[in-house]
């Protein structure tokens, strides 16, 4: 662990080489940042206790660049002396003596220094991140190359509608240790991945979510994991991680009968079978690459609620196609891959599946 100390001689961690072990020593992991800088990004488990808001930090940056440091640091002072007194009055008061927080700010300076001078002052036993969320960050970016390809990865693969992701949950609920990229992006990972009413993270959120997953593993045991491209909607996954699964992942192959694939995508994508319009503008973005006549058609039988037939042709003009070349493009082991074929698409399907992806005897309803 690396260590700094404090003026009361007490150890604090660094950002630098933090890890989700170091964490877990700490009762509470409190962010001050605004909500705003919150949602970008976090430490994982950290619970946002702003000492400025939105506006209020706008309104102190405004009086730093226009106005004086001097006058900012007033009018900041004055705000941050009343949110951090509402915090322990709503919040802290329960709290015992014995309390241990961690508290960071942007770059471990005024405002994770504010909130862990107050609560020492109360008595409890608070810790300020040195060089804060910034330090964090760069940490997460330097450990997530070597910490991606640490692992060795079985590649389930398989073409649209065969249910990957379906088969890894049944992987996770079987104890097998579980990557689920998608899960960690709110994407399924194609023109029509976006999920209902869920927006996908930011990429600093994604990193965060992908470096606390990768540390929960055991190197010693495989990591399942769906094959992606390099992008999961917005989302980019990192370049270590990728050449781990495409150069040297063992590949695990779904097979099932095209009617079970429509029927499992019906299933999956419902929302766009309740509001055709929404899939309609969807498809406008495929018309460079099928052409308009291709598109108005697939809208359509999406109009009309000809679900079978627009995705049999979406399968076989689109996903597929793509599917294929993308697969034998990236993935060097996929002729030597694991095939499963599936007779159904039930949840019994898939623990069986997944007692022989992992080796052991078929799981059954």
């Amino acid at each position: 662990m690396i260590c700094t100390s404090n003026e009361r001689g007490r150890q604090t961690i660094a950002a630098e080489g933090l890890t989700l072990a170091q964490l877990t020593r700490f009762d509470d992991i409190i962010d001050v940042r605004s909500p705003a800088e919150f949602a970008d990004d976090h430490l994982p488990g950290a619970a946002n206790f702003p000492v400025l808001d939105n506006e209020q930090r706008a309104q102190v940056g405004t009086i730093y660049k226009q106005v004086s440091a001097f006058d900012a640091k007033k009018i900041g002072a004055a705000l941050v002396a009343r949110n951090i007194a509402d915090h322990v009055e709503r919040h802290f008061i329960g709290k015992p003596k014995n309390w241990r927080p961690l508290v960071y700010c942007w770059r471990g300076g005024s405002r994770s220094g504010a909130m862990t001078h107050i609560l020492n002052q109360i008595g409890w036993r608070a810790q300020q991140l040195p060089g804060g969320y910034k330090a964090y960050r760069s940490g997460v970016l330097a450990m997530l190359p070597a910490l991606s390809g640490s692992f060795s990865y079985r590649v389930v693969c398989g073409p649209t509608g065969s249910g990957k992701s379906r088969l890894l949950a049944a992987l996770q609920e079987a104890g097998a240790q579980v990557l689920d990229l998608e899960g960690l992006a709110a994407h399924r990972g194609s023109l029509l991945g976006d999920l209902p009413d869920m927006e996908q993270p930011s990429q600093k959120l994604f990193d965060s979510r992908l470096w606390q997953a990768l540390q929960q593993f055991d190197p010693a045991q495989p990591v399942f994991v769906e094959a992606e491209s390099k992008k999961i909607g917005k989302i980019r996954a990192p370049d270590a991680l990728l050449e781990a699964m495409w150069l040297h992942g063992a590949c695990i192959r779904i097979e099932m009968a095209q009617d079970q694939r429509i029927a499992l995508l019906k299933e999956e994508y419902r929302h766009f079978l309740d509001n055709p319009a929404a899939l309609n503008e969807k498809l406008d973005h495929l018309a460079e690459l099928h052409g308009k006549n291709v598109i108005g058609k697939w809208q359509e039988l999406s109009s009309r609620q000809e679900w079978d037939e627009l995705v049999a042709e979406l399968l076989e003009k689109h996903y597929d196609p793509a599917y294929n070349k993308s697969t034998l493009k990236h993935y060097a082991q996929i002729g030597d891959a694991q095939v499963l074929r599936l007779a159904g698409i039930e949840a019994g399907d898939y623990r069986a599946a997944a007692g022989l992806a992992s080796g052991q005897r078929p799981i059954t309803s």
